[in-house]
């Protein structure tokens, strides 16, 4: 008859049989620590203290592998699991069967079993703290890259920043300059306008002097105009009165004449009668000379 003697192992599991999962490869990142490469731990497919990729690609990597870690360690659990409760249900089903001889070890097996628990889990907690301490050691580390990083950041920032500062204040030493130099400009014109407004109000009034001399002056002269263009009027209106008089006077004066020669070759003739009367002359009184010489022209007239 087949006895089974085998003891309850209810942790049959190991650190031996579980897959290593490197508590320290994941990225230490400190709050604020942008672009500074985190230390992954003592992970085989990494180089100390730097990422081979982006430090996204890396983190996605590696959470993969965790995960998948995670996966086979969840796996392993279970199938532990139904392996123990296989071996419980045989142990119930052949209890009746077990020798009798082995019956008094089991009670030392069950002891030695739980204080090889005790020491796994002491040992599990010893892992731990070996991680915690290598996490920590890893913090420190990248903090202390942090901090120099920082601190030349800081010393590079306060270089800048006093190069800066020396540019701003030659700057504005200069613009100082300028200004008091534009101030001075601003005076020397704002004194040039006022001499220029007093200027164009001077010769504004100037220009109204001249305008209303030349208002009066047009006035005066519409009116010296007016008088002498009535003086000229009146001075024609005689002329032409002036002008007819002489005609008229010209007219009496060309009867007179006429009248005047009738009389003088009348007088003549009478004269010539009388010469006649005395000279015995021809009775044609044309005929006769007067005393000068000449004879009548109106006798001439008629007789042609």
């Amino acid at each position: 008859m087949a006895c089974n003697c085998l003891p309850n192992l209810s942790c049959r599991t190991s650190c031996a049989s579980r897959p290593c999962i490197p508590h320290s490869c994941h990225s230490c990142t400190l709050p604020g620590a942008c672009n500074i490469p985190a230390n992954v731990g003592n992970c085989n497919w990494f180089c100390e203290g730097s990422f081979n990729g982006s430090e996204k690609e890396t983190m996605q990597f590696l959470n993969d592998r965790l995960a998948s870690y995670l996966e086979k360690v969840r796996q392993l659990e279970r199938e532990n699991a139904e392996l123990e409760s296989r071996i419980q249900e045989r142990n119930q089903q052949q209890d009746p069967l077990v020798c009798p001889a082995y019956q008094s070890y089991f009670r030392t097996i069950e002891e030695l079993q739980q204080k090889i628990l005790c020491a796994k889990s002491e040992n599990s907690r010893l892992l731990v703290q070996v991680d915690n301490a290598k996490l920590a050691s890893d913090d420190f580390r990248t903090k202390c890259q942090y901090e120099a990083l920082v601190e030349t950041n800081r010393r590079e920032v306060e270089e800048w920043f006093t190069t800066q500062t020396e540019e701003l204040n030659k700057q504005v030493v200069s613009s100082s300059e300028q200004l008091q130099s534009y101030q001075a400009e601003i005076i020397e014109l704002r004194r040039t306008v006022n001499s220029l407004e007093i200027e164009l109000q001077a010769q504004h009034n100037l220009r109204n002097s001249l305008e209303n001399t030349l208002t009066e002056s047009e006035a005066r002269y519409s009116s010296q105009l007016s008088q002498v263009q009535c003086l000229i009027t009146n001075v024609e209106s005689q002329l032409s009165e002036i002008r007819s008089d002489l005609e008229r006077q010209n007219q009496e004066y060309q009867v007179l004449l006429d009248v005047r020669s009738r009389l003088e070759c009348e007088i003549n003739t009478y004269r010539g009668l009388l010469e006649s009367e005395d000279c015995k002359l021809p009775c044609n009184p044309c005929a006769t000379t007067n005393a000068s010489g000449n004879s009548c022209g109106s006798c001439q007239k008629r007789c042609c």
